[in-house]
């Protein structure tokens, strides 16, 4: 990918983030930029964040899972 290229990309992602009005997303962002530093990211999520991994998680162990066509299907149909 060349440098131009990678700048369109930022800045669309920039216009992208300033729209946004969904907490919970902005709040998932934010936790992903500070995962990028050298703590374990598990330490810097919230305690509602690690409960819906740790809720995750145990339905996946649980086979409750959710085909993603299926779940794209009812995120058009809310």
């Amino acid at each position: 990918m060349s440098t131009a290229e990678l700048n369109g990309i930022k800045l669309n992602l920039i216009s992208w983030i300033n729209q946004l009005s969904d907490v919970d997303l902005i709040t998932f962002l934010d936790g992903m930029r500070i995962s990028r530093s050298k703590n374990d990211w598990w330490d810097e999520l919230s305690v509602d964040q690690k409960k819906h991994v740790l809720a995750g998680l145990k339905d996946a162990e649980n086979n409750k899972l959710m085909d993603s066509k299926k779940f794209w299907e009812s995120l058009s149909n809310a």
